[in-house]
């Protein structure tokens, strides 16, 4: 049996415009195709911070200088930065993929992933995106019911919630793909955020951090091993004090012990360490490994990055 493996994409692996991102997903797809050489079946999710603020920014100016249409909610801006992150992710590892010889499928699926309406995040919003604006803009967006924050000298931004993922609904499909042997880009961005109404699915005005959906997508998988691609070739504690240490293997315990302790950023290193413990408690035998995507194929064979398991 092939060691089935969720590898989450880190903002690195795919650049911030345009052209960035067509070199950076030829780089990431080296990586990804490494790893179905050695004989994975791989899943693969990714961030999308850049592309959905910068849909949404396009999409609101567009709106705003053409008064026929209107702005796009965050679920649509959402699921269109999946599609074109997909589009461009899924071309470059075939491409890689058949210049090694090797024959497979590759496929993007547009992922709902659903939220809890009564999740604690939808009252204290955290994530910024999309452009600045002047005070009048944001009081027309705070009578429409959202959110935003003044930034010192450069004006106001809208802050929208970040809720944990609870499903997702695309998970059958998913399966089905990678029980056929085929490479699956899925959950973009965390996911397209949806609240259950009867049996209608509604877009939520918010963004689902990746790591989390991560996590969620390896355990409803049912993968061997989670992967999270960051900047860093290995995860460190106390950071810039004269104890900073890099962090080889950690213990769940240890990886617990950790989170107390304050020792990740809120919106940085934690989510990716408590999607990891998640990840590994749900079933015996399952590992979690934290590197940067060019360290990758070392880190797999555990000459380097930080690894958590039992």
């Amino acid at each position: 049996m092939k060691k089935k493996v969720v590898v989450a994409l880190g903002h690195r692996a795919l650049g911030t415009t345009l052209p960035e991102q067509m070199v950076a997903v030829k780089n990431s797809a080296k990586s990804i195709a490494d790893l179905i050489e050695a004989g994975y079946q791989v899943v693969i999710t990714h961030s999308n911070a850049p592309q959905v603020g910068m849909i949404h920014a396009a999409m609101n100016e567009f709106g705003n200088t053409h008064t026929e249409y209107t702005a796009a909610p965050m679920s649509v801006c959402s699921a269109m930065s999946q599609g074109y992150i997909g589009y461009d992710l899924q071309n470059a590892i075939r491409e890689e993929l058949l210049d090694r010889g090797i024959f497979r499928t590759v496929s993007t699926v547009l992922t709902q992933v659903l939220v809890d309406p009564y999740d604690e995040a939808f009252y204290t919003p955290t994530k910024v995106i999309g452009r600045y604006m002047s005070a009048e803009e944001a009081a027309a967006e705070k009578e429409k019911g959202n959110y935003c924050i003044e930034v010192e000298g450069k004006g106001f931004r809208r802050i929208v919630s970040a809720p944990k993922p609870v499903d997702i609904i695309e998970i059958d499909a998913i399966r089905l793909l990678v029980d056929a042997n085929q490479v699956v880009i899925a959950a973009g961005g965390g996911g397209i955020p949806v609240l259950l109404q009867g049996n209608r699915l509604k877009g939520a005005s918010a963004v689902i951090e990746k790591d989390y959906t991560a996590g969620k997508l390896a355990e409803l998988i049912d993968a061997d091993m989670l992967i999270i691609l960051t900047n860093d070739e290995k995860v460190s504690i106390n950071l810039g004090k004269e104890n900073e240490c890099e962090l080889d293997k950690v213990s769940v315990a240890q990886a617990k012990a950790y989170m107390e302790e304050g020792q990740f950023g809120k919106h940085a290193m934690l989510p990716k360490f408590e999607a990891s413990v998640s990840f590994i408690e749900k079933r015996q035998g399952r590992a979690a490994l934290i590197t940067s995507f060019d360290k990758l194929k070392d880190a797999v064979k555990g000459k380097t990055g930080t690894w958590i398991s039992e």
